[in-house]
């Protein structure tokens, strides 16, 4: 576009510098005739060049004008960029701190599941240990009927098949043992009673883990006689409680309950 503006300028100075040419004297003009004849031939139309030139200024006019808009435009397009980079940004922050709260409500979450876990088993714990401080039984030879046993000639376990009470089911009454279900001190109570004879006592020994603790021991020729024993013990979680038949001696009972075994938890430990 300027190389054709600049071709054009020149062709107007020529054009300039030949019509002055043409205004000579006519004497000149007559003498340098060939000459000048052969110039006019070369001339463009000055008001071609005007029009031509007027046109590509128009034209350039109408482009700059283009080229304004355009420059107008991109000056818009990036304050919209600018705009929606900081918008961005913006989002950006948001989202980081988002993240830092969730972060810190999964770890709150967390913490409280712990926790809830934790109050779980320690509720858990609290109702077993308030179930096992309820140890309570008591338990007597038969439920109908009557019954004499011995005398043996050695010392025999003796199974209490009625049973009254069993709070925490830590007595059988198939096998007769009491079994601590928890370390802790228990109290034990046994009740005898037999009919009199006179070469057999009415007797029963407490054991605890086949060892002797306390006995109940009578012994008269006739009548109905009775006796009694208790101990508090120390036992640790296994242990086991029960009663045996003192060697040669008898035990009796009916639906009077006149024999029975009785224990209960006093405080754990």
């Amino acid at each position: 576009m300027e190389n054709t503006v600049f071709v054009l300028l020149l062709l107007l100075v020529c054009c300039f510098s030949e019509t002055q040419v043409i205004a000579k004297p006519e004497t000149q003009k007559q003498s340098d005739e060939p000459a000048s004849g052969r110039q006019q031939t070369c001339l463009p139309d000055i008001h071609t060049v005007l029009r031509e030139m007027s046109a590509m200024l128009a034209e350039q006019r109408v482009e700059i004008r283009h080229l304004q808009r355009d420059n107008e435009e991109l000056k818009g397009l990036k304050t919209q960029l600018n705009l929606q980079k900081t918008q961005l940004d913006e989002l950006k922050r948001h989202s980081e701190v988002a993240q830092i709260k969730l972060t810190a409500q999964v770890a709150e979450v967390a913490s409280l599941k712990s926790r809830s876990n934790i109050t779980e088993s320690q509720v858990e714990t609290l109702s077993r240990d308030r179930e096992v401080k309820q140890v309570a039984f008591s338990a007597s030879l038969l439920a109908s009927g009557e019954i004499t046993i011995g005398p043996f000639n050695t010392q025999t376990p003796l199974v209490y098949k009625h049973v009254v009470t069993n709070i925490g089911n830590a007595y059988n009454s198939d096998t007769g043992f009491f079994i601590a279900p928890v370390r802790g001190a228990y109290h034990f109570q046994l009740y005898i009673g037999a009919h009199g004879h006179a070469s057999h006592a009415s007797g029963a020994v407490l054991v605890k883990n086949g060892h002797h603790i306390f006995i109940a021991y009578e012994h008269q020729p006739s009548h109905f006689g009775s006796s009694s024993n208790g101990a508090s013990l120390l036992l640790e979680k296994g242990d086991v409680v029960f009663i045996r038949l003192w060697q040669n001696a008898r035990i009796f009972d009916n639906v009077n309950h006149h024999s029975t075994f009785s224990g209960h938890l006093l405080f754990t430990m």
